[in-house]
């Protein structure tokens, strides 16, 4: 059987006619292009920090802050971070802090992320998409690697309240690992493999893959449906055939 990876090599390598992908017990039959990519798709599930909001600045910020209180260099901490739990950054950057130290160096973090909420707004397209998806009637939920009273402070600043929020809080294992994303799908009922994860980061995106989902990614990072912004996206939603959603997930 091939993997997710490699079906989703073929079905965009193909341009023209339709790409067989076998399943479990069933082929489902996907077209080439962004089409073929979400064909399926019955829910969507989208990372928060550089995907569904736009809080760069304050991210960086409170990390740069961080980072010269514990003697690091600014641009260093910066460029090793993004995408990744704080407190897994954390234990990399500061491998030889002992357990509450680390605890320590997460929390005073975690105080300078929820006092900066400045410029924290909605993505570009974010309206849009979420419009798009309510038109539809298409579940989706916000999985992000920040813990749950950030992600709700930020997610207020942009305005936007999630029917669904999984958190760090809600997992033992962040991103790369599936469990959030697996979580997110098992609480809307729907399968992994009928998800689109929406990501901007290469942990999230191997985190999404690893859950056997198709990935959107965003900053032009290589993912089964490249876009610039989630306006894009909403467009490629919209031109589905609203009569064939088609989801073609498991069947039973």
């Amino acid at each position: 059987m091939p993997t997710r990876e490699e079906g989703a090599a073929n079905m965009l390598g193909e341009g023209e006619g339709n790409v067989p992908v076998q399943g479990e017990g069933v082929v489902l039959t996907r077209g080439g292009g962004a089409a073929g990519v979400l064909e399926g798709v019955r829910a969507v599930l989208l990372d928060m920090d550089g995907t569904l909001v736009d809080s760069d600045a304050a991210v960086e910020r409170s990390w740069r802050t961080w980072a010269v209180r514990y003697g690091l260099s600014e641009d260093a901490v910066v460029a090793a971070v993004h995408g990744y739990p704080a407190p897994a950054s954390i234990r990399r950057l500061l491998p030889r802090l002992s357990g509450e130290e680390l605890e320590e160096a997460a929390q005073v973090l975690l105080d300078l992320e929820c006092a900066d909420l400045d410029g924290v707004v909605a993505a570009r397209g974010a309206g849009e998409l979420l419009a798009v998806l309510a038109e539809r009637a298409i579940p989706w939920a916000v999985v992000t690697g920040s813990g749950a009273g950030l992600a709700k402070a930020r997610l207020a600043a942009a305005g936007i309240t999630p029917p669904l929020l999984v958190s760090l809080d809600e997992v033992a294992v962040g991103k790369p690992d599936p469990e959030g994303y697996l979580m997110a799908a098992a609480e809307l009922g729907v399968a992994p493999a009928a998800c689109l994860a929406v990501e901007d980061s290469d942990p999230g995106i191997a985190a999404g893959r690893a859950a056997g989902m198709p990935v959107a990614a965003l900053r032009g990072l290589s993912g089964d449906l490249p876009i610039a912004h989630l306006g894009e996206l909403a467009a490629h939603l919209n031109a589905l055939d609203p009569h064939n959603p088609a989801p073609a997930g498991r069947h039973s």
